[in-house]
């Protein structure tokens, strides 16, 4: 009972910090608008932490660097952290892989995020097309959802490329993602039984 209350904290407080964090950088790389309620909360949430490691870590190609590898060090204090609730020992798991581990979980969570938007953007269509998030969710889907609007024409007035592009999400989730999940897992348990 205690390990399943301590693996609900870690889900809700430090997965979820990683996954703020990962948004912070994706929003700044997409040049998203932030005076907006969503974009004031995860730069509120986010500052302390980030502001203070940007004096270490430049950012590269214009690129917030120090929100990413925040966001992959927190994921894998939760990754690191999950395993040894699950009784795995410490000292035999290959503590170096957590963090190409973490990089693959953060890639799910970025399609996660994407697919979230697309979602939130159908459901302001239909009901106030003029939020103050809208903007801000344009701005994540709009990059990934363009491609796709100059080849499938609207049907009947109605645009599918949301919908299509959630399908290719969760295709690659399917696929390439999970695929090398299963790798970099059997990596860890390799390195971990040797």
């Amino acid at each position: 009972m205690l390990r399943e209350a301590m693996q609900f904290l870690l889900d809700v407080v430090v997965q979820s910090f990683a996954a703020v964090l990962l948004l912070r950088f994706h929003l700044q790389w997409l040049r998203a608008p932030m005076r907006n309620p969503i974009g004031e909360f995860i730069m509120a949430l986010t500052d302390f932490a980030v502001l203070r490691s940007r004096r270490f870590i430049s950012p590269l190609w214009g690129l917030d660097s120090a929100s990413l590898l925040l966001a992959c060090l927190v994921e894998s204090i939760y990754l690191a952290a999950t395993v040894w609730l699950q009784d795995f020992p410490v000292l035999g798991f290959a503590l170096l892989g957590v963090p190409l581990w973490a990089l693959v979980s953060l890639l799910k969570l970025s399609i996660y995020l994407l697919m979230g938007a697309l979602i939130l953007e159908a459901i302001l269509s239909w009901v106030n097309q003029h939020s103050p998030i809208a903007p801000l969710l344009a701005a994540i889907s709009r990059p990934f959802i363009t491609p796709l609007r100059r080849r499938i024409p609207p049907l009947g007035n109605i645009d599918l490329t949301p919908f299509v592009l959630i399908i290719i999400c969760q295709l690659m989730l399917i696929l390439p993602v999970a695929m090398i999940d299963i790798l970099v897992r059997q990596m860890l348990w390799h390195e971990r039984v040797v």
